[in-house]
């Protein structure tokens, strides 16, 4: 499904959607077990609390299977080539992640950007695995925040508390948003988990001509339109 020429236009100006594809309720589950069982293995590489307990696993291409599969699915692609383009790259060294957020965690919770610079900026997708509500921890953001300059500077981020916008979302359910716009998780305040994946994509990069190892083409083809084309034979 492509965005709307008004779906586009939102996204321009506020930095953000929610996409309107989602995940099956069966994908949905197979990630939840996948992601719990590599927890429960140890399968590294993983990021640990204090307590010890296991609450991220990185690099979710490389764990292939389900992650795979839905870093590829045209429930995320599809609308992502209204905004990117028909050539799009999956970046590995940026989100490729899951993330089970339990009661008392802290991570993320601070306003920040996914990127500094608007020339280099991904978009960010987001999938909840579980509902998420004010009271286990919704994303929040800061609509308009990717056109501001300033929001790199520590006086921006004060503004995150008081512009912020709770976005709930379903199981199933993602959002894209600009990697420069303001974003934190809220706090979970229940005894139950909210779990979620976080993946970064952007254009082909038209000037490059070697593959990038930190990027994998997941749509399209990769293009090159420097002025030495010529000279290179191409």
């Amino acid at each position: 499904m492509s965005l709307s020429p008004q779906e586009m236009d939102l996204f321009r100006h506020n930095g953000f959607i929610r996409l309107p594809t989602r995940h099956p309720n069966d994908r949905v589950e197979a990630l939840k077990s996948a992601a719990l069982k590599d927890i429960e293995d140890v399968v590294e590489p993983v990021s640990r609390r204090l307590d010890g307990h296991v609450h991220r696993l990185s690099e979710l291409w490389d764990r292939g299977g389900v992650f795979r599969e839905t870093i590829q699915s045209d429930e995320i692609l599809d609308p992502l080539e209204s905004l990117l383009g028909p050539n799009i790259e999956f970046q590995l060294n940026r989100h490729n992640h899951f993330y089970l957020r339990e009661k008392g965690s802290t991570a993320s919770l601070e306003f920040h950007r996914d990127v500094g610079q608007w020339s280099r900026t991904i978009v960010t997708v987001l999938i909840y695995l579980e509902d998420t509500n004010l009271e286990n921890g919704c994303t929040r953001l800061v609509p308009g925040s990717h056109l501001v300059p300033s929001m790199t500077a520590p006086e921006g981020k004060e503004i995150g508390p008081t512009q912020a916008v709770p976005v709930p979302m379903e199981a199933g359910g993602m959002i894209a948003m600009d990697g420069m716009v303001l974003h934190a998780a809220g706090e979970n305040r229940t005894d139950q988990t909210r779990m979620s994946i976080t993946l970064g994509y952007h254009s082909v990069d038209e000037f490059a001509r070697s593959e990038e190892k930190r990027r994998v083409l997941v749509r399209g083809e990769r293009t090159y339109r420097g002025n030495d084309r010529g000279r290179l034979g191409l």
